[in-house]
């Protein structure tokens, strides 16, 4: 089973994954996912107590989660965490069994593909400070958007499923009109006219709203997609 949800800002958000509020968790195992659409603030002081409870929950579930990063992650300590492949694409290993899907990478999920490109900008960056809450890691750079459209290529611009924080310029224009329109949801455009694939999840604008057919965003929801 392949579960997905919006932001948890951790642990503002995180209640939505309790046995209370998703309690099919009851019947899942490690082989099924979960999966977070950024701001998971999973890794937010590292070392600290707080950062090392959260993520002990996390990993005493009987699911597996993943998640992509938002733009209200600590992106300086998540880039620390050693590189390693998994299941075809690059991650950050947090624990056995909580991991960072990082940026334009397709992995094979229970026999289903999916792209993911994590990173988003801030609209209350003015209220935060930068290296504490706030970092300019929070857009992909050159070199990620790169890899994206490469390892897009090599999957022949076809996958089952995205999950991303943020989302192609013409999806934000319909949810927020003052939206904030950047490099990264310039990729998301491109990729959005040239890419098969069958859904599109995101978070990011603290909603839960089937857009149309093919493009679902979340927060407190939590829906099961495969």
């Amino acid at each position: 089973m392949i579960y997905v949800t919006g932001d948890i800002h951790c642990p503002i958000d995180i209640s939505k994954l309790n046995t209370k509020n998703f309690p099919i968790q009851r019947k899942m195992t490690k082989s099924d996912y979960l999966i977070i659409c950024g701001d998971a603030g999973i890794v937010w002081k590292p070392g600290s107590g707080e950062d090392k409870w959260w993520q002990k929950w996390l990993e005493e579930k009987n699911f597996t989660t993943l998640f992509v990063d938002g733009n209200h992650e600590n992106h300086s300590a998540l880039q620390a965490y050693p590189v390693e492949m998994w299941n075809g694409g690059k991650v950050h290993r947090i624990k056995p069994s909580v991991i960072h899907l990082m940026r334009g990478q397709v992995y094979n999920i229970e026999e289903c593909s999916f792209f993911t490109m994590g990173g988003a900008s801030s609209t209350d960056r003015e209220y935060r400070k930068e290296g504490k809450s706030w970092w300019r890691e929070e857009l992909p750079c050159k070199e990620e958007h790169q890899e994206a459209i490469q390892n897009l290529e090599r999957a022949n611009w076809r996958v089952d499923y995205v999950v991303t924080h943020t989302v192609a310029d013409s999806i934000i224009c319909r949810i927020d009109p003052m939206g904030i329109h950047d490099t990264l949801t310039e990729l998301f455009s491109m990729i959005e006219k040239k890419l098969e694939y069958i859904h599109w999840y995101f978070g990011h604008f603290h909603g839960d709203k089937k857009i149309d057919e093919k493009h679902t965003l979340l927060y407190q929801t939590v829906i099961q997609i495969k």
